[in-house]
């Protein structure tokens, strides 16, 4: 009767990962069980889960091929002569990203198999609460059981399964930073974060690209952190950077046509009109689904969110069925970044064989959205702080500045800005920091520390700027400063 393993972690990503890696150093007997499903257009990948192959790593890798080209640009005007029109061949940046993807892969299975960590490549579901059956590609079952298990299985892209021919012809990111050819003109419909960064560094890049919002940018990801007002700051640098944005539109159909390009036809609702327009490729960015239909969740009694589908946990990460843990993307509530998945899962394992009853904080956990012009934040929007304290207790300190680097390359700074929310009383402690400007994460990870350990405003004024930068900008916000809430869309 007694279980093979100590420890059973569903889900190679970095949650998943982390924890399993961090139990096995208390020499307990550990497995992972990992399998990606192919998406719709049959791109699959290797261990490590979306950040590595299809999120932060080749994002931030395409973003940077971006600013390499608007660093082109400004670089004639610092001297350096560089023939034009340059040109920017994607098969050979796509090769280089995946090439380094695939290392990764590679190491996340050799770090296993260096920790004795058992790896199970197949697609598995509870038979028990102790017992998880799978499949591997040949067809052969294996049994696995564990006194304890973690689901960290993250989420996959949805389908705006209401819009005929979505599935058919459209593609999401887990098929973007894939492609082995350019996408040409591209469509991405819905404004999340995947979208603006993914738009942003095709227009970077050179290619034709479209934006197509219903409503705000860059709702429902973190909405207590997303501040609105900068939200629109960024897609108004998207614009004038050469995004076309399509504004209070939404698709309603897609077809192939003969030349193999995709007509996109859409109602556009301040006008209450049909349009359309044919594109090389559609992805679709409409939000992610908590990847848990095969689990068996409901036989063994894990309670979900019937909404969304996700897991429901306490502060330690528990489930409703004792023994069961869930951590990341897959949980109800935390926010759907890797640096904190990764963080839950070392101090679960911790917890459970290392005698510490440490739980993992969520608050002020900062976050960079890697748009042309970068987006950090850190700590509550100024809508949330409203939320929670009431206007009349905010105060506000904002200002717009001019990044050095810009000057001499004529950029537009617009809308590089940065505001600050501060509790009201006598001691002002900093509630949220928002930065938009070059190397934005940067910039908000150092200042992220200060404001988890309880920075107020007076201690950011008496803090020496480091001249001339960006940052610097922050340490000087007592020029203006403002009450009251001036965000064009309130709430999340």
């Amino acid at each position: 009767g007694k279980n093979e393993y100590d420890l059973l972690v569903i889900g190679g990503g970095s949650g998943g990962l982390a924890c399993a890696k961090e139990a096995a150093q208390f020499g307990r007997k550990v497995a992972v069980l990992d399998y990606v499903e192919p998406s719709p257009q049959g791109t699959a990948w290797g261990l490590g889960g979306t950040c590595v192959n299809v999120g932060c790593i080749p994002k931030k890798l395409m973003h940077q091929a971006a600013l390499l080209g608007s660093a082109l640009k400004d670089a004639q005007h610092y001297g350096w002569n560089i023939s034009q029109p340059v040109h920017h061949t994607w098969s050979v940046m796509a090769q280089g990203v995946q090439n380094y993807v695939k290392s990764l892969n590679w190491g996340h299975r050799v770090q296993l198999q260096e920790k004795k960590v058992k790896y199970f490549n197949i697609k598995g579901s509870f038979s028990d609460p102790h017992t998880v059956r799978g499949l591997t590609k040949a067809g052969k079952e294996t049994v696995v059981t564990a006194d304890n298990i973690v689901i960290a299985t993250g989420g996959r892209p949805k389908y705006p399964m209401h819009v005929a021919g979505a599935l058919e012809y459209g593609i999401t990111s887990d098929d973007l930073f894939w492609l082995k050819e350019s996408p040409g003109k591209t469509l991405t419909p819905f404004v999340l974060n995947v979208s603006l960064e993914c738009a942003g560094f095709l227009t970077g890049i050179g290619l034709d690209t479209t934006v197509m919002m219903r409503s705000v940018p860059l709702r429902g990801k973190i909405c207590f952190t997303i501040q609105q007002q900068m939200a629109s700051l960024v897609t108004e640098h998207m614009e004038s950077y050469g995004t076309k944005f399509l504004k209070r539109c939404f698709p309603t159909k897609v077809e192939k046509l003969k030349s193999n390009r995709l007509q996109v036809t859409w109602k556009n609702a301040d006008l209450n009109t049909e349009e359309t327009d044919s594109f090389n490729t559609v992805m679709w960015a409409v939000g992610r689904a908590p990847d848990t239909k095969t689990l068996n969740l409901e036989t063994i009694g894990v309670k979900t969110n019937s909404e969304t589908g996700k897991i429901i946990v306490d502060a330690s990460e528990a489930t409703s069925v004792p023994h069961i843990y869930a951590i990341g993307d897959i949980t109800e509530g935390r926010p759907e970044l890797t640096p904190t998945a990764i963080a839950a899962g070392k101090l679960l394992a911790q917890r459970l064989f290392g005698q510490s009853s440490e739980l993992m904080d969520y608050d002020n956990v900062p976050t960079t959205v890697f748009t042309p012009l970068e987006y950090g934040c850190v700590g509550l929007s100024e809508e949330a702080a409203v939320q929670r304290h009431g206007s009349d207790n905010i105060e506000v300190y904002h200002a717009y500045y001019k990044p050095l680097e810009f000057t001499v390359a004529e950029r537009d700074v617009t809308q590089c800005y940065m505001k600050m929310v501060c509790l009201r009383e006598r001691e002002q402690r900093i509630l949220g920091l928002h930065f938009i400007g070059p190397n934005a994460g940067e910039v908000i990870q150092g200042f992220a520390l200060g404001i988890k350990c309880g920075a107020t405003y007076p201690q950011m004024m008496k803090t020496v700027g480091i001249h001339p930068t960006c940052a610097e900008e922050v340490t000087k916000l007592h020029i203006t400063k403002r009450s009251g809430l001036d965000a064009t869309v309130t709430g999340c």
